[in-house]
């Protein structure tokens, strides 16, 4: 198995919190599923549009306000769905207070058109994607996998793991998270996670030091 091999992937650092943006699609179709589209609306418009790829759909892993500042604004703009766990439609209200006590600007809360959950099979610009529940960082939190990568948003970072001392966050069930969902996975499996670069589970399972 060649992980990747059948999709494209593109991302964008966005905001002040240098969220990662993914632009998923099948290899070589313009297709394009945006999860977690974090902030700076204009510029995301600019490289799907300039890139010639056609969104199909917004999947948010989770709805912290980094995650979803640019949600809105893209659905809008390209007349597409927004897919959200409903654990984290609490989160995703809450998002314009919690930026203002950052210190940033407030944003427009998008209405969530489709549900996620665990086990569920979504079939989105001509791929097979599978969504994961997985708690800990906050209430809603799933990843995303298809072909061999893993969105795993905040849960695991290369060399680290997600906070949790944000409202509804949970250490312990991340932790359980952790163990029962991502160490489970093939070493090779790809994870592009919400903020820094891409790492493996092989990688983290070996280095991690949260993970062992």
């Amino acid at each position: 198995m060649n992980p990747g091999a059948n999709t494209d992937v593109d991302h964008l650092v966005v905001g002040p919190f240098q969220e990662n943006t993914w632009l998923l699609r099948a290899a070589g179709k313009p297709e394009t599923v945006v999860i977690d589209p974090g902030d700076e609306a204009e510029r995301l418009c600019a490289a799907i549009d300039a890139a010639g790829l056609r969104p199909v759909a917004i999947v948010n892993t989770h709805a912290h306000l980094d995650h979803v500042g640019a949600v809105a604004p893209l659905k809008a703009h390209y007349g597409i769905p927004f897919y959200l766990h409903p654990d984290d439609f609490g989160v995703l209200e809450r998002g314009p207070a919690s930026a203002m006590a950052y210190g940033l600007p407030p944003f427009e809360v998008a209405t969530v058109d489709h549900e996620l959950a665990d086990g569920q099979r979504l079939a989105l610009a001509g791929l097979s994607i599978d969504v994961v529940f997985t708690p800990g960082h906050c209430p809603g939190h799933v990843s995303l996998h298809v072909d061999g990568r893993c969105f795993g948003g905040d849960c695991l970072f290369a060399g680290s793991i997600g906070r949790t001392d944000l409202p509804g966050g949970d250490t312990a069930t991340l932790m359980a998270t952790l163990r029962d969902h991502f160490l489970t996975l093939p070493d090779e499996t790809i994870v592009h996670s919400g903020h820094g670069p891409d790492t493996t589970i092989g990688d983290e399972r070996a280095t991690n030091p949260y993970l062992r």
